[in-house]
């Protein structure tokens, strides 16, 4: 594909009865093959055409995020999903071929075992029993992120969604701060009624799915399908204690000394985000202006971050500006067979907007490597462990550039981007715990399962404080995170992987250069390796070891202690 800009990248709808043909085509050719360079012929040609249609994928989904209304894309979506969830007992007999292959071997000797690590859990994770489940799910998924896209309401005589009340979320006015966390609150409670019924059918229709496929429990299934080779349930569990047991105490001394240096009597859920007395470091500069920053920072930093990120602005592969009907949050995603990234996200005025043009460009930067030097695409990217250990690494790598964005706020920007990064520890281990406590009691109703989240939001957040507000009080915080609704059980491999980046930024301090390139190793490497295998290319510590989450965060709880607390 010639490369072009975003905007005039032509979507067409793929061809089915071709794709299929070409399956089918491939199926007979593994079978078939009487020496691995015929099998190995057949495999990378598949490789191609789905690459192909997963760029057509891409484009559509992309397009319908940014306007959820849009009645073209969102029917496009749709049939795409529907044609996707069609072609499964097709993957599966291709993938069957491929793992009963008499030159499996070779395929492992030339591409790696992870090739097949991933073709297994696959077989066992895809069938046709579930293509109705499946379609029914992106149905509910899609719904969600048009309910919540659309969701608005009245704050000071202004129309706002989530995006827009956040800056006034950040006010040095607490009364200001307080009265949009209570349209924030009133936001998300008027919509719950449809997101309660949403999250019920799809708590549902994954356990009848995973049960259908042989799993006591959809968390069995969802390991699985998360390629969590090499970890387990206990182990997830084991981790959340440790944060519970080293981060919360740390993060509640800084709400402490927080709500001092507010002069407030007691710290209330909408003071969290407020944590100077005269304002947060907010961004100097339009969306146009941070963008060129971002640009001349990447150039700086490294010949293949500036390569990467002119790569970017060349052909604009971003859409940044929160708008009517847009999704919310922000991802990264590939355009294949262009080998593009593309950065979505929704700007709103506050250092989040940094952080995008930081974290979500460390994915990007890693997907522009790897498409480039993985002629594997399942290999091109790894887990959401390693993954994420690329995007919240690359956030503390460009401190040093924080000057460009903030002028003389830099400093502030950095201490509250550590305290930011430790006290969501906790929130993440909630939102992980929450999800194995839902899938093991999928029959919980919407208002047990408030109950359930409240629960444990007292024992790892210990000073969250709603102030009297009913919905929140009951337990309703839990449904403004789309990674429950949209991407089960991811979630902890953020906290996983600040493990990662917070080891980084300690060897950052030490030796710049030589973190900068264990980290570039770690990025080269995509996902041809299994999570452990990755952290040993990267030079990190396995974070269920004991000791590992103490010596990752206790230079940061000292830092933080020594820029803030004291």
């Amino acid at each position: 594909m010639e490369m072009t800009s975003f905007k005039t990248m032509p979507y067409e709808r793929p061809d089915m009865e071709s794709v299929r043909a070409q399956y089918l085509k491939a199926i007979e050719a593994v079978k078939g093959a009487m020496s691995y360079d015929a099998a190995r012929a057949a495999f990378l040609e598949l490789q191609e055409a789905d690459r192909q249609v997963s760029t057509m994928f891409s484009i559509c989904h992309v397009r319908n995020t940014i306007d959820t209304t849009d009645s073209y894309y969102e029917a496009e979506t749709k049939w795409l999903r529907e044609q996707n969830a069609a072609l499964i007992p097709l993957r599966k007999q291709y993938n069957q071929a491929l793992a009963a292959s008499p030159f499996r071997a070779d395929f492992e000797k030339e591409y790696g075992v992870q090739l097949f690590r991933l073709i297994d859990a696959g077989l066992k994770t895809s069938d046709e029993r579930i293509i109705q489940d499946v379609v029914r799910q992106g149905e509910l998924t899609q719904q969600y992120q048009k309910d919540s896209a659309l969701a608005s309401t009245e704050f000071r005589g202004e129309k706002c969604n989530f995006y827009g009340l956040l800056k006034h979320m950040e006010s040095t006015d607490r009364e200001e701060r307080k009265m949009a966390f209570r349209a924030w609150a009133k936001l998300y409670e008027e919509i719950s009624p449809k997101l309660d019924a949403q999250y019920d059918e799809l708590v549902y229709i994954r356990d009848g799915m995973a049960k259908k496929l042989g799993f006591e429990s959809y968390t069995d299934y969802a390991y699985l399908d998360r390629r969590r080779f090499d970890y387990t349930q206990q182990d997830a569990a084991n981790f959340r204690a440790q944060i519970k047991r080293i981060v919360t105490p740390a993060v509640n001394r800084i709400r402490e000394a927080q709500a001092k240096k507010l002069g407030v009597d007691k710290l209330r859920y909408y003071d969290e985000a407020l944590l100077f007395p005269e304002g947060n470091a907010d961004p100097i500069g339009t969306k146009d202006e941070l963008v060129r920053k971002a640009q001349q920072m990447y150039r700086e930093m490294s010949p293949e971050t500036g390569e990467f990120f002119d790569f970017m602005v060349k052909y604009d592969l971003f859409d940044l500006e929160t708008k009517p009907g847009k999704r919310m949050g922000g991802y990264m995603t590939r355009f294949p067979g262009y080998k593009a990234p593309f950065i979505f996200s929704n700007f709103n005025g506050t250092s989040a907007d940094v952080d995008v043009l930081t974290h979500e460009a460390g994915h990007a930067f890693q997907g522009y490597l790897a498409m480039r030097s993985i002629p594997i695409s399942m290999l091109s990217g790894s887990t959401a462990e390693i993954n994420e250990t690329h995007s919240m690494s690359m956030e503390h790598f460009a401190y040093p550039w924080m000057g460009s964005f903030f002028g003389d706020k830099s400093e502030k920007y950095i201490t509250g981007h550590l305290i930011g990064a430790l006290s969501v520890l906790p929130y993440m281990c909630c939102v992980d715990e929450f999800q194995h406590r839902m899938y093991e009691r999928p029959q919980l109703t919407a208002m047990e399962r408030r109950a359930v989240w409240r629960e444990i939001e007292k024992e790892y957040m210990p000073w969250r404080d709603y102030d009297g507000e009913p919905f929140l009080e009951q337990g309703g915080f839990w449904m403004q995170k789309q990674h429950i609704f949209l991407y089960p059980f991811y979630y902890i491999e953020y906290a996983l992987a600040q493990m990662n980046a917070f080891q980084y930024y300690a060897r950052m301090k030490e030796n710049r250069a030589a973190a900068w390139e264990d980290y570039l190793r770690l990025c080269r490497a995509g996902g041809t390796e299994g999570y452990f295998k990755l952290l040993e290319t990267g030079k990190l510590l396995n974070p269920f070891e004991d000791g590992t989450v103490e010596k990752s965060v206790n230079h940061v709880i000292a830092e933080v202690e020594e820029r803030y607390i004291k």
